[in-house]
């Protein structure tokens, strides 16, 4: 959940690491921290609570010179947000500085150790207790860094990404991971670690992505190497072009990155559908599936796991797959699947959605379910990540990096893509009729138009927001392929306005939320043209009986709802399967709007990180 950034080379690497802590700031921010390492062998190490401009400002008039260096940006496990907690820990000599990120399960066990042999701690964090095993190692063996470090890791029980400096040895950096990300910038005479691309994008285009159980030997004076932490086995050198590039990591102008994210659906969409339609829209091209055709014929159930908004989007999927591949379809929690001993055979597919493809418990979850050999279908958004590595095949959502904490743009993807895997997969099982997938396909050509016609709502949206920064509670009821975007919509505000927010199938409010409907509890009630269009009606009479007040999203020309909502925002008519893309950019803008009228940090929203990479 962290994010960790390194550099050696022949520049000055304060300037590197923190524009590197910048771009990593939304993996964490209630701290951060960097080591120095003078050429005279001076270890300075920086931490400041807070936001990295504070770290920037602690850092100011100071001495900041050196080569190489690690920095950290933390989003806190063990131990509250403080100076003492945030990273980089130093050994009790000060000689080893680390940045780590991930969970030591067995810490307190380590520490106990070391405790018996004269170390004492200063923080609450399981980090430093790596750090001073790491010492431990290193004096008790006389070994080398390199040595102690990986000898400290096969003692540890947990996840972890970290990289490891020693001031009496400026020319190297140890990094190494296990179940959580970390990747290799390899420039002209320097090299880069972080957590993901971001912070490597316009110094280098060649990066390295490490694997589970691998550690690296990053030295200024000799070839990058990486080997297996458990035998020291030698890995060969993988060097992927990086396709990413600055203006993707900037603002554009806008005022928050979560606004641009929003404002870029329209683009993001076509570049998710960009060569996956055919000309007719007779056929839907997705290579992951084409290439597994036997799979997807032959399966008899799939099962999908995600969290989070993710999650929701599973659940869209679920009923588009049902529906066009006529097979039976789960929707599962990964955090809960993992530790549900889940049946799953080898005619099962399991697909797992995951915008960072760096999820833990989603990770986890494809590594049981490839365990129990099913066939594993990852779709993802970061390419070259973990899950995409580790699953049978794929399909990358290709909506650029997300930067806002409150996802926005991946949710569209995913649920277009999963949208074409379901009439793909239909069309290969001969399961869904041509004309349907004509007019599926033809509408999802379309969406970017139409998104950018939604977008005409903003002002009136904007303007209505101001009006709901009173609420302490909102209901959000939607039927059918809407009840997911329902949550979603929740789910939304809930992150970065903190107003307690729930989703509910519409007709369920009858079974207990309706006791809560009042004047002071807005409902937003997503009502399209659809086949339930009828019994939604009926449920935003029930909420008006009781006094509530209903913002409705419906369709334009609907001035039937007009006379019974207190509010409409109208959208375009699209085919019924495909309202979730198009009123979820409504309720973004909705939740983003109340956000900023209540003074939130709606890009770093609190207690939240982007990507979960720890359990």
């Amino acid at each position: 959940m962290c994010g960790i950034v390194g550099y050696i080379g022949h520049k000055q690497a304060y300037n590197i690491l923190i524009q590197g802590l910048y771009r990593l700031e939304y993996r964490g921010y209630d701290s951060a921290g960097m080591a120095l390492i003078k050429n005279n062998g001076i270890l300075n190490v920086y931490k400041s609570k807070g936001k990295v401009a504070n770290l920037e400002d602690e850092i100011s008039g100071k001495d900041y010179e050196g080569t190489i260096g690690i920095a950290h940006t933390r989003w806190a496990t063990h131990g509250i947000p403080n100076n003492t907690n945030a990273h980089p820990h130093t050994s009790q000599n000060g000689a080893i500085a680390i940045v780590h990120n991930g969970t030591i399960e067995n810490y307190n066990i380590l520490k106990e150790a070391l405790i018996r042999h004269g170390y004492t701690f200063s923080s609450e964090t399981d980090t430093e207790v790596l750090v001073q095993l790491i010492e431990y190692i290193k004096i008790k063996n006389k070994c080398t860094l390199f040595e102690a470090v990986r000898e400290a890791l096969k003692q540890v029980i947990g996840a972890y990404a970290i990289a490891v400096i020693e001031k009496d040895n400026p020319n190297v950096i140890i990094a190494a991971r296990k179940s959580s990300p970390l990747i290799i910038g390899v420039g002209d005479d320097e090299t880069f670690i972080a957590s993901d691309a971001t912070p490597i994008v316009g110094f280098t285009d060649k990066v390295i992505y490490l694997k589970d159980n691998e550690i690296a030997v990053i030295n200024r004076n000799a070839p990058l190497q990486i080997s297996s932490i458990e035998n020291n086995e030698p890995s060969q050198l993988d060097i992927q072009e990086l396709k990413m590039n600055v203006a993707q990591l900037e603002k554009g102008g806008y005022d928050t990155f979560m606004l641009k994210e929003i404002f870029e659906q329209a683009n993001t969409l076509k570049d998710c559908i960009r060569g996956r339609i055919s000309d007719n829209y007779e056929q839907i091209i997705l290579s992951g599936v084409l290439e597994n055709k036997d799979k997807f014929i032959n399966a008899n159930r799939i099962v999908i796991v995600a969290c989070g908004t993710s999650w929701h989007a599973a659940l869209i999927g679920k009923r588009l797959i049902q529906e066009m591949c006529l097979l039976p379809v789960e929707v599962e929690y990964a955090s809960e699947f993992r530790y549900g001993n889940p049946f799953i055979t080898n005619h099962d597919i399991v697909i797992a959605i995951s915008q960072s493809g760096e999820t833990a418990d989603t990770l986890a979850a494809v590594q049981l379910a490839k365990s129990k050999g099913a066939f594993v279908y990852g779709i993802c958004n970061v390419v070259g990540a973990s899950i995409p590595r580790n699953t049978d095949s794929g399909t990358y959502i290709h909506v650029g990096p997300e930067i806002g904490v409150a996802s926005t743009k991946a949710f569209t993807g995913q649920v277009t893509v999963l949208t074409l895997l379901a009439l793909c997969a239909g069309q290969i099982r001969k399961t869904v009729k041509k004309e349907t997938v004509q007019e599926i396909a033809k509408g999802l050509y379309q969406m970017p138009e139409i998104i950018q016609d939604v977008f005409k709502l903003d002002e009136t949206i904007r303007n209505l927001s101001h009006t709901f920064t009173y609420a302490r509670n909102f209901l959000y009821l939607g039927r059918g392929y809407n009840y997911p975007t329902a949550l979603e919509g929740a789910l939304k505000l809930k992150e970065i306005s903190y107003i307690h927010a729930e989703g509910y199938p519409a007709a369920e409010i009858k079974h207990g939320p309706i006791a809560l409907i009042d004047k002071e509890m807005p409902s937003v009630i997503i009502a399209p043209n659809d086949s339930l269009y009828d019994k939604i009606v009926s449920n935003v009479q029930q909420v008006k009986a009781r006094g509530g007040f209903v913002i409705a999203i419906t369709n334009k020309g609907n001035t039937a709802m007009k006379q019974i909502a207190d509010y409409c925002l109208e959208i375009p008519e699209v085919p019924e399967c495909l309202t979730p893309i198009v009123v979820s950019v409504p309720l973004q803008l909705l939740a983003y709007y109340i956000a900023i009228y209540k003074g939130q940090d709606v890009d770093r929203p609190r207690n939240l990180a982007k990507s979960v990479t720890v359990e």
